[in-house]
């Protein structure tokens, strides 16, 4: 069998069985285990699957998002390690964006004692965790409120963000993949978080481990924009060793 046909084939195995272990597949097509491990590289870079310690698996789809407040409660503790660190690397005197998000909202909770800091948000979630912050200036963006998640979004807010400059930018996202980088379902979303990224000189991405090796329908950036990506320890080496690989910085907590 020519490898081209042993790949497709590969592929149709595993879109059946959901998995397959590299033991299996090499069974199933009679190879040795380092060819079919070659396949499976091959077929990973074209965005087919996604390998596992000793397998493969069907890429994962975010084909929309919970509520809100389905997730505020989801992986709640990491968030809250994530928010930690990400709060760490925000120096006083700094002018920064917070995204919208779950996980963002924790980097408030841990500027509320810090000085000399400008945030600019698009989340009334984080202004009200601010609004007893002394030593930090808030400033929404402005625009279409969706009540759900008290997020302001649309063409007040992308009119705002094309103004500014700022020191860091920290993104939150539904969907990060190691090929096609930061994605999302809903395009009206979007040109916002590309606001966010195009005012910032450096761009942190936080997300809990579930979010990693996503796909999803529209890319916001590629994975050479991002700089510095937060997670938890409960990301595995195989999940990060490709943004690493690229030359970004991941803290794992």
């Amino acid at each position: 069998m020519l490898a081209a046909e042993r790949k497709k084939r590969i592929v149709e195995y595993v879109r059946q069985y959901r998995t397959a272990t590299v033991a299996a597949l090499a069974k199933e097509f009679q190879v040795h285990g380092a060819t079919i491990r070659r396949d499976l590289a091959e077929i990973e870079q074209e965005g087919l699957l996604k390998r596992t310690h000793g397998g493969v698996i069907m890429e994962q789809w975010t084909r929309d998002e919970p509520s809100f407040h389905e997730r505020t409660h989801q992986h709640l503790e990491e968030k809250m390690r994530i928010g930690k660190m990400a709060a760490s690397l925000i120096e006083d005197g700094e002018n920064i964006i917070i995204d919208s998000g779950t996980t963002t909202l924790h980097i408030a909770t841990h500027l509320v004692n810090r000085t000399d800091i400008t945030v600019i948000t698009n989340d009334m979630n984080v202004a009200v965790q601010l609004r007893d912050a002394s030593g930090v200036k808030v400033i929404l963006t402005g625009g279409e409120l969706y009540p759900s998640s008290y997020m302001l979004n649309g063409m007040f807010t992308d009119h705002v963000l094309k103004s500014l400059h700022v020191e860091k930018a920290f993104i939150g996202t539904p969907a990060l993949h190691p090929q096609y980088g930061l994605m999302h379902p809903e395009a009206l979303l979007v040109p916002a978080k590309q606001g966010m990224i195009a005012a910032a000189g450096e761009i942190i991405v936080v997300t809990d481990h579930s979010k990693i090796g996503k796909l999803s329908l529209h890319t916001v950036t590629p994975n050479s924009a991002i700089h510095t990506l937060i997670t938890g320890t409960e990301a595995s080496e195989y999940d990060v060793k490709p943004f690493k690989d690229r030359g970004i910085t991941v803290y794992q907590v």
